[in-house]
């Protein structure tokens, strides 16, 4: 169970709790090196003008300033050339290929897991310090389209091999919703995109109502455009239901060919795990085709733990676009679940397999002599600090959660205890090796989630 942490909005985790982060962390970053992702890491803090180059988040922006500046954030932040911490991956990402492009070969795939920080009021599922782990393939000029199908069957194995419940990449098109909008006469396109965004908070007669008000939509264009909302196939049909709206416009046909591509290939090779759902719409004005949010079933009201699409021109250089398509991984909010629903639970609270006990305070060599040789196996191993009764030292190992302690004799015999059953047999420090399931800590699903 998560602790609710001492400062509002930064979370800090006991050492169990951390190990299941790890395990989390290392899970995504073996899947990320397996489909050839470099890692690459940003630093924490970018001008105020980069990062407002996003779009509407002002608000979210931690500025920095020194703790004897009276003028303090409010002042930073009108300032573009003033230093923010960043908010997200993606825009110092882009921020890295421009100035390093002379050095990187395209199409670049990296994967970058680190803090990023927003001043939003915490919640669970929202931090102001929290953990995010992307994945992004950009290139020069142009990008396939082949990689937006890419990227989401990364992303859905990646989170198939996490102990959590079952999850669903649901999946829009911007250029199929921009192209739909402007086939029945609302120009104002990013504005009804921001508008459908609200969809899942506000409810459909709200959002038809800021479409009237805010965009000028007519009552027969507003609900047009909730009736492409409200489209979510597991399949290809999805096609045959847009165009039975009876809207005909380039954008959205390109739009509809992208889509089909990506739930075509997701049906074929992660079936199950993605829908296509015409109501995604990404309020972020950069985004340019590909749109995904991700939830964990059951537990929507949590919001999306994965999002991400396409971005033409986020990244430039004079002339020369850098076109991208990336998806990212709320990691804080993904492990706050896990440990707040008992989703999962390492097999010990800490890393040490071994205790090595002393016969008395003279032993003390002999036994690091010992640690040394169960560590140069890759047996994780502690040496207890003082000579004292065996069943203190069990007892330390027990509040530790350690599971096996080594004894030796006077006589330099050697034995190693499984607390855990009470069995105790001879051991050589040079060969021994416990279970496979005992040498390192594991992370396991709790209850079949």
């Amino acid at each position: 169970m998560a602790r609710t942490a001492s400062l509002s909005g930064f979370p800090e985790w006991l050492p169990e709790e951390r190990l299941v982060e790890l395990h989390v962390l290392d899970t995504l970053r073996r899947t990320f090196e397996l489909h050839g992702f470099s890692s690459i890491e940003t630093r924490a803090v970018e001008t105020v003008g980069q990062l407002l180059r996003k779009g509407e988040i002002d608000k979210e922006v931690y500025g920095l300033s020194r703790l004897q500046d009276d003028e303090g954030d409010a002042a930073a932040k009108t300032d573009p050339h003033a230093l923010a911490l960043h908010f997200d991956l993606t825009v110092p990402f882009a921020r890295y290929v421009v100035e390093n492009a002379g050095y990187l070969a395209f199409p670049f795939r990296r994967y970058q897991i680190q803090k990023v920080w927003r001043g939003e009021r915490p919640q669970e599922g929202r931090a102001r310090e929290f953990t995010q782990a992307d994945i992004d393939v950009v290139g020069d000029g142009e990008l396939p389209f082949r990689y937006d199908v890419e990227i989401a069957l990364v992303i859905a194995e990646a989170l198939n091999a996490l102990p959590i419940p079952d999850f669903l990449l649901r999946i829009n098109n911007r250029k199929l919703a921009e192209g739909f909008y402007t086939g029945i006469g609302l120009t104002d396109t990013a504005g009804v995109l921001r508008s459908i965004d609200k969809l899942e908070k506000v409810g459909p007669a709200k959002v038809a109502e800021l479409l009237k008000e805010e965009l000028g939509a007519t009552d027969e264009q507003a609900q047009a455009a909730l009736k492409l909302a409200s489209i979510r196939t597991m399949d290809t049909s999805f096609v045959d239901q847009v165009r039975a709206l009876g809207v005909t416009n380039e954008l959205l046909e390109e739009g509809l060919n992208e889509l089909e591509q990506v739930i075509a290939a997701a049906v074929q090779r992660a079936p199950g795990r993605v829908v296509a759902d015409l109501s995604i719409a990404r309020g972020l004005d950069y985004y340019t085709g590909t749109v995904v949010e991700t939830v964990l079933v059951g537990h929507e009201q949590l919001g999306s733990i994965c999002s991400g699409g396409r971005y033409d021109a986020l990244a430039t250089k004079g002339n020369r676009k850098f076109p991208g398509v990336g998806l990212s991984i709320g990691v804080t909010r993904l492990v706050s679940r896990i440990l707040s629903q008992d989703l999962a639970k390492a097999t010990r609270s800490v890393p040490t397999a071994v205790l090595v006990t002393l016969n008395n305070d003279d032993s003390w060599g002999a036994a690091q002599d010992v640690a040394a040789q169960l560590r140069s196996r890759g047996i994780a191993t502690e040496v207890a600090a003082k000579a004292e009764k065996f069943g203190k030292q069990i007892k330390f190992a027990d509040r530790r959660g350690i599971p096996f302690v080594w004894f030796t004799d006077d006589d330099g015999k050697h034995q190693v205890k499984d607390i855990r059953t009470g069995e105790q047999v001879d051991a050589d420090p040079a060969t021994w090796t416990p279970a496979e399931e005992d040498l390192h800590v594991r992370v396991t699903a709790v209850g079949g989630n």
